[in-house]
């Protein structure tokens, strides 16, 4: 029973890992997303490393969005304006080059529908300095902190 709960953290944490390297390419590349697969990432790790998650929710520039989702269900304007603004180039795209009419109805009115629940969604409350998270103590497999190259420990 212990190899198999052993294998099934290794899963987690192996498409966690999978969903962080496709969420951060999504960062450089423009049609990836980058936060679906980030939200991806920490249920996976959640479930396989809380090690690993509390390292994506502690990234600075990756960990407040994600924060404000699972506490509030909320996405900041600016992302909210950004998402729905390519769902309408897409939607464009979409428009010009699909030639099958029900295909192209039923993406229409599914981007559509997308468009119109991400607009809905609240603005998180307060700053993302609010929604940080608090600093962990440490935990026994944490490194005891070393003193950095140059200094000395001083015994009093």
């Amino acid at each position: 029973m212990m190899i198999f709960r052993r294998m099934k953290r290794i899963c987690w944490l192996g498409l966690a890992w999978l969903f962080f390297a496709i969420g951060f390419a999504g960062m450089f590349l423009p049609l990836l997303p980058t936060t679906v697969f980030m939200l991806l990432a920490l249920a996976c790790a959640s479930r396989g490393s809380p090690r690993f998650a509390r390292y994506i929710r502690e990234h600075p520039q990756i960990g407040p969005p994600l924060i404000s989702w699972e506490r509030e269900r909320a996405i900041p304007l600016r992302a909210r304006i950004l998402a729905v603004g390519m769902l309408v180039v897409s939607m464009l795209i979409i428009l010009f080059t699909v030639s099958v009419m029900a295909v192209k109805v039923s993406l229409l009115i599914f981007l559509s529908l997308l468009a119109i629940w991400l607009g809905t969604r609240p603005e998180p409350r307060g700053g993302y300095e609010e929604l940080a998270p608090a600093p962990s103590p440490a935990e026994p497999f944490d490194e005891p902190s070393r003193p950095v190259s140059g200094e000395r420990l001083q015994n009093d």
